[in-house]
């Protein structure tokens, strides 16, 4: 049985032995990556209920929320908005990740379970798939923190 411990011992040699060097330099940098990216990707959802970007409307969005039963309705359009767009940009940057992270794994499990759990599985049908493997994602960062490369670990600091 691996345990969390063990999990360097015994590592693995590689196939291709050439690109061995390579891979030990990119390997840090993959964690960071992902948080990067999750946050990132977040963030203009937000947008679009905050600041009408994209199309969007924080009045449609909290009719919609009433239409399947979140209410108050407009206090969560904007409660969600921020989330994203806060909880985004300081997932991004490893700013008090695992608060910012949970916020955000909270709310995707609500966008699959509530909103899109009735359509299937596939995110091409309006199913879960989507909210679903960014909140897993957003879990794991939470669970993580910051990591190496944030302003957690840059200010010395983590929640």
């Amino acid at each position: 049985m691996t345990t969390p411990d063990s999990r360097t011992q015994g590592a693995p040699r590689p196939i291709i032995p050439a690109v061995a060097p390579l891979t030990r330099a990119l390997a840090p940098y993959g964690y960071p990556l992902i948080r990067f990216a999750a946050g990132l990707f977040v963030v203009p959802h937000g947008a679009q209920k905050l600041f009408g970007w994209f199309g969007g409307d924080i009045n449609a969005t909290a009719a919609f929320f009433g239409q399947i039963g979140l209410a108050p309705a407009l206090p969560l359009a904007y409660l969600t908005g921020v989330v994203e767009v806060f909880g985004g940009l300081f997932l991004a940057l490893g700013l008090l990740t695992r608060p910012a992270a949970a916020a955000i794994a909270v709310l995707m499990a609500v966008a699959a379970f509530k909103v899109h759990l009735a359509n299937g599985f596939f995110w091409t049908n309006g199913g879960y798939e989507y909210p679903l493997l960014w909140g897993i994602i957003a879990l794991a960062c939470a669970f993580h923190g910051g990591g190496w490369l944030s302003l957690d670990r840059a200010i010395g600091r983590e929640f």
